[in-house]
């Protein structure tokens, strides 16, 4: 048995590329699970529910139930409940996010004069009136939060625009940065991490191909990290990084590698 009780994983890069899984990743979370490692699967994207992981995942030969799903929409919708339950929100985001917002108690309002908090998040379909409504709504002393930082996402082996885009907009013509942004690396998606697997950080691993936020969540939270190159990170940009892993491993498969450490 590992002494490693849980396992925060990240998904995009990790466990799948696309439509397609990771070489070796179904066998890594079944050696994960047959060393009695409780896991939690965690991505940055807002847009999708728990249900899309669980179908994504399975294509890939892996099983999970939705309780086994975190993500920065949830991570996002936890927050607002704790600090601004009953606040009327203005969302710059795509359908789900609204959804979830909605289904937490919160109303989704359109009229930026009506906003008593603004929530920014990556839109596909993010235009010059958005802009101007998050402009207009943060006028005032409005609370101004992002889902994640992640600036760029990977699609089809190219980089789009990510929530971080979206938000970077926002906060540069309303002249004030986020209150808070959350997703991986903040502390709260680590404290959300750690609660929904109920173990301390001392006994946890995470897993993920970025350093910006899979790594430097868990130098956040004090676990053990580890980078898998089998997704966006190169070895000149680990090289030339501040945030450094415990581990570096070609891909997920070789994590037997690092519980026998």
């Amino acid at each position: 048995m590992t002494r490693y009780r849980g396992a925060i994983l990240d998904v995009d890069g990790t466990l799948v590329r696309g439509n397609n899984g990771v070489p070796g990743a179904a066998e890594a979370v079944r050696t994960l699970r047959n060393q009695g490692t409780n896991l939690l699967f965690f991505s940055n994207n807002p847009t999708q529910p728990p249900e899309h992981y669980v179908s994504r995942l399975a294509a890939a030969d892996i099983a999970i139930d939705d309780a086994n799903v975190l993500t920065s929409a949830l991570v996002t919708a936890e927050f607002l409940e704790a600090e601004y339950e009953g606040h009327d929100a203005l969302v710059v985001g795509e359908g789900y996010l609204s959804e979830l917002l909605e289904e937490r108690g919160f109303v989704v309002c359109e009229d930026p004069d009506d906003a008593e908090l603004v929530v920014a998040s990556i839109d596909r379909e993010f235009d010059y009136d958005d802009l101007t409504a998050a402009l207009w709504a943060l006028e005032g002393d409005v609370p101004f939060v992002g889902t994640d930082p992640d600036v760029t996402i990977p699609v089809h082996e190219r980089l789009v625009p990510g929530s971080g885009a979206i938000i970077n907009a926002i906060a540069g013509v309303a002249g004030r940065e986020p209150d808070h942004v959350l997703g991986k690396p903040s502390p709260d998606a680590g404290r959300a991490a750690l609660s929904h697997l109920g173990v301390s950080a001392e006994d946890c691993l995470v897993v993920g191909d970025r350093l910006d936020t899979d790594i430097a969540l868990g130098e956040e939270i004090g676990a053990t990290t580890v980078l898998v190159r089998s997704g966006v990170t190169s070895p000149d940009v680990l090289a030339g990084s501040e945030i450094q892993p415990d581990h570096v491993i070609d891909s997920v498969r070789e994590i037997d590698e690092v519980l026998a450490d």
